[in-house]
């Protein structure tokens, strides 16, 4: 099927909203911040180096943790504030990474 070898370019968009929302909602920016801009870079840079590619788990479940300890707790916060927010803001996207498809 066509959208399991996209998984990479979802992953990205979906954490792309996480932390648009996060920077938007939580921080009231307008626009991405600089941590927030840091994040999102660090976070597409190890979705492009990842080890599994295409056949990725979630992060979450993932056996080899390529994230830094610091980013990955900023991660967290965003993802835990942004999570159940997606569901009002892109509901489509929040369900398929749910079912994580």
């Amino acid at each position: 099927m066509k959208w399991k070898k996209q998984r990479i370019a979802h992953e990205k968009k979906v954490v792309e909203l996480m932390i648009r929302i996060y920077c938007r909602k939580k921080e009231k920016n307008a626009d991405l911040c600089p941590d927030c801009e840091e994040l999102l870079c660090y976070a597409h840079a190890r979705l492009d180096r990842c080890p599994f590619g295409e056949k990725k788990s979630s992060c979450k479940k993932c056996t080899v943790h390529c994230y830094k300890p610091a980013m990955r707790e900023r991660m967290r916060l965003v993802m835990r504030f942004s999570g159940p927010r997606m569901m009002l803001y892109a509901p489509w996207e929040a369900l398929r990474h749910l079912l994580n498809l």
